[in-house]
């Protein structure tokens, strides 16, 4: 067990008075703990990150200084009092890490204005509000043409979280050739509400995808689920990137019927984990690495090494309140991208089956 593994076992440290003073930069522990003290500035008034300090320095720059944000005080999670300026900020700090699981992708916008108690809705096209200069991309639909968001850049970031876009929807596929996916994706959807079953179910996934050859990494997906990402050099079609995903999981689900279905009615699950293989049609989307996500304590889709994928694990542990020490420890997914492999082989074995 690496050191990674054995410190993601325990459980989230509490809030309040005995919090440690959060770091330059850092999300407040809550509202209601001294901690988050630092002052907010007037509604539009300042950009995403004005007035933060660098340690011993003066105050950091703005990322993107055009932003105005709009309403910073707005509570977006209101039992621990975070704001859509705390959300902000979490993207300008850690857009480092986001960065390359967002640039030149294509993304599906789900925007919660009023938090993660209001309603939220989905939208494709690009915003009239966001920057003039954010990149698009032009994709005919058998229903009409959109125009959808490519991220990559920190100020569409912050302006789609200024928005209200909580969390980051992103294509398998980049801009340059949307129907090329460059990973495949398994969602696991635990019925049972119980992560311990998504961590079984992805262990199990990740012995036939060993056996396949393929190399794969893990994630939380921030609410109960888990998400396993096999990267893959592009060149199949997202319909073949899907029958892989449907192959395997009807392999497995035949194999373990107990634990694992394909059933995507939610009625005929039975407790089961639904291996969810739609993430990787054409103009689907998945949550990306390091995204913010719509749940109470305001938590965070994080990757794991394959060592801390167990029953154990308390994935509501990373949150934006505490993510800087997650990322301190190291990236478990350094390799993702020197690890595309073709995916050929590997279904053609499936369809020999």
């Amino acid at each position: 067990m690496n050191a990674r593994a054995a410190k993601g076992r325990g459980t989230p440290a509490k809030t309040g008075r005995s919090t440690p003073a959060r770091k330059s930069g850092d999300p407040p522990a809550s509202r209601k703990s001294p901690a988050s003290a630092a002052p907010q500035p007037t509604p539009g008034s300042k950009a995403a990150g004005a007035g933060r300090t660098t340690a011993g320095g003066p105050p950091a720059k703005p990322a993107a200084g055009a932003l105005q944000v709009s309403n910073p005080d707005k509570i977006y999670w209101p039992e621990e009092g975070y704001t859509k300026l705390d959300l902000i900020r979490f993207y300008d700090e850690f857009f480092p890490a986001l960065q390359p699981w967002v640039r030149d992708r294509l993304l599906s916008l789900k925007r919660c204005p009023n938090g993660i108690t209001g309603k939220c809705f989905f939208q494709k096209e690009k915003p009239e509000s966001m920057p003039p200069d954010t990149p698009t991309r032009r994709i005919e639909h058998e229903n009409g043409i959109r125009n959808y968001v490519v991220g990559g850049k920190r100020e569409t970031q912050l302006a789609l979280a200024n928005l209200g876009c909580i969390a980051v929807h992103v294509w398998g596929a980049r801009q340059q050739d949307p129907r090329k996916p460059d990973w495949v994706c398994f969602d696991l959807d635990p019925d049972s509400g119980k992560f311990a079953d998504a961590a079984r179910a992805g262990l199990k996934i990740k012995q036939a995808l060993d056996a396949l050859g393929l190399k794969s990494f893990p994630k939380t997906s921030g609410k109960k689920g888990m998400h396993v990402f096999i990267p893959i050099e592009t060149g199949p079609d997202a319909d073949e990137a899907k029958e892989f995903a449907e192959r395997l999981g009807d392999h497995l689900s035949a194999a373990f019927p107990k634990e694992m279905t394909m059933e995507n009615r939610i009625a005929a699950r039975k407790g089961r984990v639904y291996l969810d293989p739609f993430r990787n049609g054409f103009a689907q989307t998945v949550v990306a690495p390091y995204s913010v996500r719509k749940f109470p304590g305001a938590p965070v889709s994080t990757p794991l090494d394959w060592d801390e994928v167990d029953p154990k694990l308390n994935p509501r542990r990373f949150t934006i309140a505490n993510f800087a020490r997650r990322l301190a420890e190291g990236d478990p997914w350094k390799d993702f991208w020197k690890s595309r492999q073709k995916l050929g082989p590997a279904l053609s074995a499936l369809r020999a089956v």
